[in-house]
């Protein structure tokens, strides 16, 4: 509730969230539920679906008009976030964590830099508990950084726990928002939050299959004048 009402005038009163695929939300198990998005902002993102989710608790199935949701928000939800931006991010980060958060050490990046660090085997089994008790939220390209791939952890992770997948697709908050998504860089904009059909994938299905699939729902395409720019580089 506090995270909501923090929130709620940069989605609506400052910027216009525009909600599409809601009804496959409708019909989804308490538990047992992962949403894959790809990744724009470190918070606003994941707190723009929690809106959504409380939203469409109350019956509000395409738009983030009506507050009154933040009097009873769905509160079995998870997201996926790295420990160092949560715990060394300054107060609203922390306050955040306690909505939730799901904290994993990444093993391919700390403090902005790449970096190469032993694999958090307890990620998985942190996921898992949270999948076992309600819906988690992630973003398996692990980092805010445009059009970064997939990582296949993700795709590990659908296979150890057999979740029901809902790929989301997520616009405009690179645009309005900072990187920390806390402050704004262009108010006025449009945001887009696309719910695509649930998925449920087979055990028998390699890592490169889920990829594939996953690939296909989640990842935003590099648009023509960024590849133009490349071949001359």
């Amino acid at each position: 509730m506090i995270m909501g009402v923090i929130t709620y005038g940069r989605l609506r009163i400052y910027n216009k969230t525009v909600i599409s695929g809601t009804e496959n939300l409708e019909g989804l198990p308490n538990t047992g539920v992962l949403f894959l998005s790809n990744h724009q902002t470190y918070f606003m993102d994941v707190i723009c679906l929690y809106h959504v989710f409380f939203s469409v608790k109350w019956g509000f199935r395409n738009s983030v008009n009506f507050p009154i949701y933040l009097l009873a928000p769905r509160s079995r939800l998870f997201y996926v976030a790295a420990s160092e931006t949560m715990k060394d991010g300054g107060l609203l980060p922390k306050i955040f964590a306690q909505a939730g958060a799901i904290l994993v050490n990444r093993s391919w990046r700390a403090k902005g830099q790449d970096v190469k660090r032993q694999v958090d085997t307890s990620a998985d089994e942190k996921v898992g508990k949270g999948l076992s008790y309600g819906w988690v939220v992630s973003f398996p390209q692990g980092t805010t950084t445009p059009y970064a791939p997939l990582r296949k952890g993700t795709a590990h992770l659908i296979l150890e726990h057999n979740p029901i997948v809902v790929p989301v697709v997520i616009n405009g908050f690179r645009r309005a928002f900072d990187k920390k998504g806390l402050r704004f860089k262009k108010r006025n904009t449009t945001l887009s939050v696309t719910f695509k059909e649930p998925i449920r994938f087979s055990k028998e299905q390699s890592i490169e299959e889920i990829m594939v699939v996953l690939r296909d729902q989640i990842e935003q395409k590099i648009p023509v004048e960024k590849l133009k720019w490349r071949r001359e580089e």
